[in-house]
This record gives structure tokens, sequence and C-alpha cells, in this order.
């Protein structure tokens, strides 16, 4: 972080919890941090030991979507849980990254710099810089990271491991905010979904069809990850009380 960037306030911006917010206490996080370096030291735990960034990828997602799942279901204990389970993967891959040879860092680092982040990406609370509301927010916020990052391309730093609705929402999303005309590039819808009598040919086509669909519910304000993943729970519901009748025929 610059001297510029900390020179939002002459004081430190870092709240002081006046709001009355509930803060995590610092025996806590110090608990946890302590646990994750008994497992992973000598003598410790010799799975933990033995994970590495990339053998841990797989437990970052499945936790990442059971949270999902816990927020979708409105409970707050499994909430609590997988948020739980979803901070010690934080934990582990900063503990990891303290045994790093050529660029280690710690817990302590990661915190910090998401703080700093924070900061840096909201002079309208931390500085003196006016906004009219939450459009104006995000597109400051938009602008602030391709200034730091130094971005030649609205789609620099898109995650392609995305889910490929979700993806093709960002990609979109991106590429209008760039200013662009997409509309020359985007694949036209050649099969009415409602009246089709004919399937795209191959992969490609329906790979091209899919995405033009994606991009008419985003032209329409439809989330199709989100329409998407409300139908298959809507299917699974329908496919659980088949089976229920089945059982009792």
């Amino acid at each position: 972080m610059t001297d510029a960037d900390r020179s939002v306030t002459d004081a430190d911006p870092r709240p002081d919890n006046a709001s009355g917010s509930t803060a995590p206490t610092d025996a806590a996080l110090h608990d946890l941090v302590g646990i994750m370096d008994r497992l992973r030291s000598p003598g410790g735990c010799p799975w933990d030991a033995k994970q590495t960034h990339a053998s841990l990828i797989k437990y970052l997602i499945e936790e990442t979507y059971e949270t999902v799942d816990a927020i979708e279901s409105g409970n707050q204990s499994a909430l609590r849980e997988e948020l739980g389970d979803l901070l010690l993967q934080v934990v582990f891959h900063s503990r990891i990254a303290q045994e790093d040879a050529s660029e280690p860092f710690t817990i302590n680092d990661v915190a910090q710099d998401i703080a700093d982040k924070l900061i840096r990406r909201h002079p309208h609370v931390f500085g003196d810089v006016s906004v009219e509301g939450a459009d104006e927010v995000e597109s400051n916020w938009e602008s602030l990271k391709k200034m730091e990052k130094q971005r030649t391309s609205a789609l620099d730093g898109v995650p392609m491991a995305m889910p490929a609705l979700a993806l093709a929402a960002k990609v979109l999303d991106r590429s209008e905010r760039s200013g662009l005309d997409i509309s020359t590039v985007l694949p036209a819808v050649t099969h009415d979904v409602g009246l089709a009598t004919t399937a795209p040919a191959d992969e490609q086509a329906w790979g091209d069809f899919l995405f033009a669909l994606a991009a008419q519910a985003r032209v329409e304000g439809v989330d199709a990850e989100l329409a998407l993943r409300a139908a298959v729970a809507r299917f699974a519901s329908r496919v659980r009380s088949l089976e229920v009748r089945s059982t009792h025929a």
C-alpha cells in the first residue's frame, strides 16, 4: 500500500467498532490458527501435513458450494458451520504459504491485504469521494481495480474456472462495461427455445446456443445461473415426489 493510498484520511480509517457490531475475538481466531499450526507441524496430523494448495482445491470448491446451500436453505445454524469450514480453508492455505521458500506469507498478511484493499476501494467511506448510489460505488470499484492491477483487457482477471453460466454472465458484464459494441460478436440464437423442432447440430453449436440464451437472459434481467439452479431444484423435488409415490404404489 502506497503513502497515497494511506492518505485517504489523516487518521487511521479502520473502524473502532463504534457501531456496536460483534467483532471476532482475538482468542478464537488465535486458537484456530494455533490448531492449524499444530496439525501441520511435525508430530501433528500426517494428512494435514501432506496437503498442498493444489490438493485442497476440491475441498475449497466443495465448502463454497456447501456454504451457498446453507444460505439458500435459510438455516442459520448450517450457515454458521459452513462459514467455519470455509474459514478453515483460508487458514489452511495461509499456513501452507508460510512454508513457501520464495514467497512466504501468513494469515496476518492475508487479513492485512484485504483490510487495506477495502479501505482503498471505499474512498466514499474512508476518504472524501462522493457517490450517488450503489451503481456508482460499483463503477468506482472497477475503475480502481483496473488501475491497481494495470489490466489491458476488460476480461483480465475473470476466473475461467467459474461454472459456465456464471462465467458467461461475468464475461458479458465485463465486455459491456468496456464500452465495446459486442453485438457483432455475440452468437445468434438460431433455435427458438419454445418452438424448436431441431436441436443444435454439434457441441460447438450447442455452446453458442446456450451462450446466446445466457446473453438473452441477462438482457431481460434474469440471472441464468440462478434460474437454472432453481429449475434443477424444482425438477429434483418432482423426482423425490415421484420416488415417494413409487415406493407407496
